[in-house]
């Protein structure tokens, strides 16, 4: 007699206990993975290849948003302010984060926490509000910031109205919102060994060099992760700069392209103009920048980042 193969039970009843109470507790955010997330890309790919605008079915173009992009000025002008935005913006907010990060190393004892909080509460104000506030703070007449440089005998620019410098208006602005860096990189500077400043200190290194021979390489995980999360965050620079510059029609008109970002632009496509399909194209574009930026910003990454898993496996 030949020994009969014993019957194999279905894949979900061969699953322990706890393995199926995991897939249950899973299953909303699957749904919403799947409802909210890769339905709509999956939807805006297949828009992007049509002319819709939300009243009549959609009609298939082809290629033609696409072409129309590199025809058209003012996606160049909206990708020149969001790039040059975001080479200003990232490495001078991750240079003043890190000194915030240092400064809030130094203090110790109960007001350690009172600082912490303090230096991340502006990063749970809404966006809308801090455009609004610096529509006020930046006034070219009575601003405080111009009132500031008034003190020390400097002229104030007109940051809300004189093109030449709304972009550096906006970078101000958004420094206001360096609380969530500052505490990425505290926390990465609280995990450095002590030990490897003090020897550094016994054979004569000075501030500086231990700084940038023993900190920046121990913290260099946390540098890499703030820069591609605050790269990411730059090119899809929007809710600030819509409140100031574009919340109305004479704003619209007032302000020009001076202050357009890509994502700027993409909204006004979408919702003002109701070109959904040409909007959806500009969504992709951005979707492969931001990759293509994040792969090369990774490969470089992983070669400067110092892992401390990497002294560990030697």
């Amino acid at each position: 007699m030949t020994a009969t193969a014993p019957a194999r039970l279905p894949r979900w009843r061969a699953l322990s206990g706890e393995t199926r109470w995991a897939y249950v507790f899973l299953l909303p955010w699957l749904i919403g993975l799947l409802v909210f997330q890769l339905g709509p890309m999956i939807a805006s790919l297949a828009l992007s290849f049509t002319d819709y605008d939300l009243i009549g079915a959609p009609r298939f173009t082809g290629l033609d948003n696409y072409t129309a992009m590199a025809q058209d000025p003012k996606v160049v002008r909206a990708v020149g302010n969001t790039l040059l935005y975001t080479v200003t913006h990232v490495p001078l907010s991750i240079a003043l984060a890190l000194a915030l990060a240092l400064l809030l190393n130094r203090v110790t004892g109960r007001s350690a926490g009172v600082f912490r909080t303090i230096f991340y509460l502006p990063s749970m104000t809404p966006h809308v509000a801090v455009g609004v506030l610096f529509l006020f703070l930046l006034n070219g007449q009575a601003g405080v910031v111009n009132r500031i440089l008034g003190l020390f005998g400097v002229e104030g620019p007109q940051w809300t109205t004189d093109p030449d410098w709304m972009l550096a208006g906006i970078v101000l602005m958004s420094l206001w919102n360096l609380g969530s860096t500052t505490i990425i990189l505290f926390a990465a500077l609280r995990n450095v060994p002590r030990e490897l400043s003090e020897a550094a200190m016994i054979d004569g290194a000075g501030p500086w060099q231990r700084f940038r021979s023993v900190t920046v390489p121990m913290i260099s995980a946390a540098l890499f992760f703030v820069v591609i999360i605050n790269t990411i965050t730059s090119l899809q620079m929007f809710d600030q700069v819509y409140t100031m510059f574009f919340g109305t029609q004479s704003a619209r008109e007032a302000y020009g392209d001076a202050a357009l970002f890509y994502v700027v632009y993409l909204f006004q496509q979408a919702f003002q103009f109701l070109h959904m399909g040409y909007a959806s194209a500009l969504a992709w574009l951005l979707f492969l920048v931001i990759a293509l930026i994040t792969a090369v910003q990774v490969k470089v990454g992983n070669r400067l980042v110092h892992y401390e898993t990497e002294e560990h496996g030697r």
